[in-house]
């Protein structure tokens, strides 16, 4: 497994949805799991236990509100963790942004947008990528993709 993805409940599942599918995409092996770091705090401990023993590249740490599972694991162990903060009703998910781009010096979470989980996932490829060169070649056929996308749009407009 190269990526672990936590989600802070398994309402977040359908945010999750855009970055599996993309791991999913490039093949990426991943698991997906439910861990409070609130509710359930022994729980993230066992899973970050077996995301060392498994020699995990990213953890992807996604969650609304007070949104602290993705400080919570980034205290616990070295691998990188991207957050996905969660929107909201309330506040529209900036609780969620503001939990996690505030850590504390030292505990570093890379963030993307809220809701952004697609770009997690892309994200945590272009990690694993850095160590396996034919990754790197898919992530760039895939931007070449998006590129003439746009061109194609310019052309139909």
């Amino acid at each position: 497994m190269e990526v672990l993805v936590f989600l802070g409940s398994s309402s977040d599942l359908e945010v999750a949805k855009g970055c599996i599918e993309v791991l999913k995409e490039f093949n990426v092996q991943h698991k997906l799991v439910v861990a409070s770091a609130h509710r359930t705090p022994e729980l993230v401990e066992e899973y970050l236990l077996e995301a060392e023993k498994a020699n995990v590249k990213v953890i992807v740490a996604m969650a609304g509100m007070a949104a602290h599972l993705p400080g919570v694991i980034a205290s616990k162990t070295l691998i990188p963790v991207i957050g996905v903060p969660i929107s909201s009703k309330n506040t529209g998910g900036l609780d969620a942004l503001y939990s996690i781009v505030q850590m504390p010096s030292g505990f570093p979470v890379a963030t993307v947008a809220i809701d952004g989980a697609k770009n997690a996932g892309l994200l945590a490829i272009q990690i694993i990528a850095n160590q396996r060169p034919e990754l790197k070649k898919e992530l760039s056929s895939y931007r070449n993709k998006m590129k003439e996308a746009v061109k194609k749009a310019n052309k139909d407009i």
